[in-house]
């Protein structure tokens, strides 16, 4: 099946918007009262972030959105687990959106922490057990170990959420979602596809 065309729309509209936020001239869409009258009826956002928790990656800042925008899920790391692919999953079943973002960011403490190893007390463990892989993947490689597994990491995440069974995976194999990875830089608020 063809593509979704919404699913380029989403994606140029997300990558609009960054290049508003990155030089500072937002436009701050969807942030006022007619919005947020419309939005109480029902919420048909148009993208799913599947972003870290870290506090300087807020996506509809970033992202220059507003209100019913954007479905954001966020986890230490930018990892999934069942229940944020349920989350994914009624995003994209229920309410229609068509395009899903893991979005990996420089500096990312998860990351940097899992590459230096030591004992991760309490749950943080099973953080560190998502992250893992992508460090192992990227051994070797020529470059920062940390960078080179922060984009890994949302790599591999992507391709966790386009293979997840039963919704995911045969939605996009249908052409009714796109799953992406995306790499956002602190240092200079850009976003760049991986």
């Amino acid at each position: 099946m063809a593509k979704d065309a919404r699913i380029n729309d989403a994606l140029q509209t997300l990558l609009d918007g960054n290049k508003r936020f990155a030089a500072m001239k937002q436009a701050h869409p969807n942030q006022d009262r007619a919005r947020r009258d419309e939005v109480s009826a029902g919420q048909k956002p148009f993208a799913v972030i599947v972003g870290c928790s870290d506090s300087r990656i807020p996506p509809e800042i970033l992202f220059d959105q507003g209100i019913g925008d954007l479905f954001i899920i966020r986890l230490a790391g930018n990892i999934v687990d069942d229940i944020a692919l349920g989350s994914i999953e009624y995003a994209v079943d229920h309410l229609g959106t068509p395009l899903v973002v893991v979005l990996g960011h420089s500096k990312c403490g998860a990351v940097t922490a899992t590459a230096q190893g030591g004992e991760a007390h309490g749950h943080i463990g099973a953080i560190a057990n998502a992250i893992l892989p992508a460090l192992e993947n990227v051994k070797g490689q020529s470059g920062d170990l940390v960078d080179n597994a922060i984009r890994e990491n949302a790599k591999l995440v992507t391709t966790a959420i386009a293979s997840s069974k039963p919704i995911l995976e045969k939605m996009v194999k249908d052409g009714k979602i796109a799953v992406i990875p995306l790499y956002y830089d602190i240092d200079t608020g850009l976003v760049e596809k991986l």
